[in-house]
């Protein structure tokens, strides 16, 4: 098994022998300066799903993963818990007439929202996703990516939200195409870049950020963040105004992205593929699959973590 070189804290038990591999080999690379494996990690591409790396200077497209800026989002509900427990029709006409599911999912008729006048001619590849990134505003995708409702259970009072149980809607979706498109662009002009890493490191090709490459990437990443941010707006807007209600309560986070902060006293990016991010007091929610319940969690802090 590689050897990491550099600390990588390992949170839990029986994970898989595959991610904690994948979160070596992440950890023994020259740009490497930490890693964190959360207790849910399993085997992906690149840095296992539930893998956090904080690199030098340098961001690795399969570190931040296919589906740039997959995110959570929950919104509380002023409605009864009542049509949960009759199953009302209106829940269910609400999902489907508000959003799109599947492959390739897209609105006839497009949705709008401000990040659609952001600046998306700062690249040719960004120029030609344009016209596919308005018509999938708004949509779900496929695979384990949802828009459900269920039961929220809050058993601490926090800002807004006193403890009871709620009717909540929450989504689990990212940059729909356009965003894999920029992945798979820049993961292999990361890999042509890097000829001198074994096979079996490909995925882990990083782009210097002070490269022009780097910056593009970069760039194109924090707009996908945006724009996903957005599908989930939209998702969550429409549905509440179709049911005549409002967004009482919402909590949401990216869970494939990558930031710049500082840890140990350093500037680092740091690649969270599947991990929700944590500092101290901060609120996220981790998705189970599709019906499996989720959670909403508040961050400690550890430092272990990043």
């Amino acid at each position: 098994m590689t050897q990491p070189a550099v600390p990588c804290h390992i949170f839990g038990s029986h994970i898989e022998t595959g991610a904690i591999e994948q979160m070596n080999s992440a950890c023994a690379l020259p740009v490497a300066v930490a890693g964190a494996l959360m207790p849910d990690a399993h085997q992906g591409y690149g840095l296992p799903i539930g893998g956090v790396l904080a690199a030098r200077n340098a961001v690795i497209p399969y570190g931040v993963g296919m589906d740039i800026a997959c995110r959570m989002s929950l919104s509380v509900l002023d409605l009864p818990l009542s049509m949960l427990a009759r199953k009302d029709k209106k829940l269910v006409r609400a999902l489907e007439t508000e959003t799109s599911f599947g492959v390739g999912a897209v609105f006839t008729g497009r949705k709008s929202h401000p990040v659609m006048d952001d600046d998306w001619g700062f690249c040719q590849l960004i120029r030609e996703l344009k016209d596919d990134a308005w018509s999938q505003l708004g949509t779900s995708g496929s695979g384990n990516h949802f828009v459900e409702f269920g039961r929220l259970t809050v058993n601490e009072a926090r800002a807004g939200i006193a403890p009871g149980k709620y009717v909540a809607l929450l989504s689990h979706s990212g940059s729909r195409g356009p965003g894999a498109r920029i992945a798979t662009w820049y993961s292999q002009l990361a890999a042509e870049l890097h000829p001198e890493l074994p096979r079996q490191l490909r995925h882990l090709a990083w782009l210097d950020l002070d490269s022009e490459p780097g910056a593009e990437y970069w760039q194109c990443m924090t707009l996908m963040g945006r724009y996903a941010a957005a599908n989930h707006q939209l998702i969550h807007d429409s549905i509440a105004a179709h049911l005549g209600t409002e967004r009482i309560w919402r909590v949401e986070n990216h869970h494939n992205f990558a930031w710049q902060e500082r840890h140990g006293g350093e500037a680092v990016v740091v690649h969270r593929k599947g991990a929700t991010p944590a500092e101290a007091g901060m609120l996220g929610v981790i998705p189970g699959s599709m019906t499996a319940p989720g959670f909403v969690v508040e961050g400690l802090g550890a430092p272990e973590s990043l």
